[in-house]
C-alpha cells in the first residue's frame, strides 16, 4: 500500500487530545496549530476517519511548497502528481485560505490551482478539452501561510463531528467533537457515575455513552474516501468490522441527563435512540436547583448557558451560584463545567482545580475542573 502525509484537523486547544488519539491509533504525530501532522497508508485514512472522536477532519497532504508568484503557484501545482489521486473524471471544487503571504486574493490562487491541476490531468490521460468532473467526489484546499502552500484532499466529507445520531437540536448545540473532548478531558470511565445537569439535546451524555461502550464514531456515516477508486472497498468494511468486534455493548452505563426543558428532553431520548443507547441513558426533567446524586466518585459535566446579554448573564450566575452550593455536599464528585463567565469560580464559590481555555465555535470559553475527594 502507499503511503500518504495526513493531517488531522482540530478545534483551537483540542491538539493535544487528536494528538493523543492519533497515537493510540499507532501513528507517530508531530503537531502545528490546529493540524495533527502523520504518516499512514489507505487503512489509516479509514480508520482515523472512523475513530478520531474529537478532531474536525482528515486529510491527506498531496503537496507542500512555497510560493509567492501566480506563476510559482501554477508550476509547482502542476508538478504534483495527481493523477496518483485523481481520477480523469474526478469532481474537484478548490477551496481556499491565505493568511500572512504576497499571494493574498484567495479567489485568484483558487482559479490558478484548479487549472494547474486540469493541465496536469489532461497531460496525464491524453485528454483535450473540458474534464467533465461527474466522477467522485474529491474536495481539495489551497492553504496558504507565510507564503508557504499546502494542498490537501479532503478524506471525511461531511465534517467528523457529524455522527449521524442527531436528529434534533436546541438553540446552541455543542458539537460532537467538543463534547467528545469534555468527556475525555474528564478520565472518567463507566465504573463512576456519569450526570450532565445542563443536557440540552444530549450530546455530551451520549458521548460518554460511546466512549463508556467503546463504540467508534464514524461507525454509522459515510466517508467520502469510500468513494475513491484507490480506496479499496474491502479495507472500510474491514475496518468496520473490526469497530463492531471491540465494541463492548454490554458494558454497564450509570450516565443521567437533566435538563429543564421538557421539550429539550424529548429531543435528547429521541437522539439517544438514533445512537443506539434507548434503554442506557436516564433523561430527566429537572431544574438544577433540585439536583441530587447517587453514589461515590462520580463526574458532573455540563455546558450551562453563558448568558450573552444582562439578564441572562445574571441567570448564569445564579446558575453558578446554585451548582457550587449543593456540590458541596458530594465532596467525593468531580465537577467540570464550560463557560463563558470569566468570574465562574467567584460564583461557584471555590477555585478550580484546574483550568482549560476552550472554543466553543467562536466564543471563548474556561473548561472549570473541580476535582473531587475520591471516597
Amino acid at each position: 500500500m502507499a503511503k500518504y502525509k495526513l493531517v488531522a484537523t482540530s478545534a483551537m486547544g483540542l491538539e493535544s487530545i487528536v494528538a493523543d488519539e492519533v497515537k493510540e491509533l499507532g501513528f507517530e504525530t508531530q503537531t502545528e496549530n490546529g493540524k495533527i501532522f502523520f504518516e499512514g497508508d489507505e487503512t489509516a485514512i479509514a480508520k482515523t476517519n472512523m475513530w478520531l472522536r474529537v478532531a474536525d477532519r482528515v486529510r491527506v497532504v498531496a503537496g507542500e511548497f512555497t510560493a509567492t508568484t501566480f506563476d510559482e503557484l501554477f508550476e509547482k501545482t502542476k508538478s504534483i502528481p495527481w493523477e496518483q489521486y485523481l481520477p480523469v473524471d474526478a469532481a474537484f471544487p478548490v477551496a481556499g485560505k491565505s493568511v500572512k503571504s504576497t499571494l493574498y486574493s484567495v479567489p485568484d490562487c483558487q482559479a490558478i490551482v484548479k487549472k494547474a491541476i486540469v493541465e496536469r490531468l489532461k497531460m496525464a490521460y491524453k485528454r483535450i478539452g473540458f474534464l467533465d468532473e461527474s466522477g467522485p467526489l474529491f474536495k481539495l484546499e489551497v492553504s496558504i501561510l507565510k507564503d508557504k502552500v499546502t494542498l490537501t484532499i479532503d478524506s471525511s466529507g461531511t465534517g467528523l463531528h457529524k455522527r449521524g445520531y442527531r436528529v434534533g437540536q436546541g438553540d446552541a448545540p455543542l458539537k460532537e467533537t467538543l463534547a467528545a473532548a469534555l468527556v475525555k478531558l474528564t478520565r472518567w470511565n463507566p465504573d463512576r457515575p456519569f450526570v450532565d445537569p445542563f443536557c440540552g439535546s444530549g450530546t455530551i451524555a451520549i458521548e460518554a455513552a460511546m466512549i463508556g461502550q467503546n463504540i467508534a464514531p464514524g461507525y454509522n456515516r459515510e466517508f467520502s474516501s469510500e468513494h475513491w477508486p484507490w480506496m479499496k472497498k474491502a479495507i472500510y468494511d474491514r475496518v468496520r468490522e473490526e469497530a463492531e468486534d471491540i465494541a463492548k455493548y454490554d458494558q454497564p452505563l450509570n450516565i443521567t441527563g437533566f435538563d429543564v426543558n421538557q421539550k429539550m428532553v424529548h429531543i435528547a431520548e429521541q437522539n439517544a435512540i438514533e445512537a443506539g443507547f434507548a434503554d442506557l441513558i436516564t433523561w430527566q426533567q429537572r431544574n438544577v436547583k433540585d439536583l441530587s446524586l447517587e453514589g461515590l466518585n462520580g463526574v458532573l459535566v455540563g455546558n450551562p448557558p453563558y448568558g450573552e446579554r444582562l439578564g441572562e448573564i445574571e441567570e448564569a450566575e445564579e446558575l453558578a451560584r446554585v451548582l457550587g452550593h449543593i456540590m458541596e455536599k458530594y465532596p467525593s464528585w468531580s465537577v467540570y463545567m464550560l463557560s463563558s463567565l470569566e468570574n465562574f469560580e467567584e460564583m461557584y464559590g471555590k477555585k478550580a482545580t484546574k483550568k482549560r481555555k476552550l472554543f466553543n465555535g467562536f466564543i471563548r470559553t474556561d473548561y472549570y475542573q473541580f476535582w473531587g475527594k475520591r471516597a
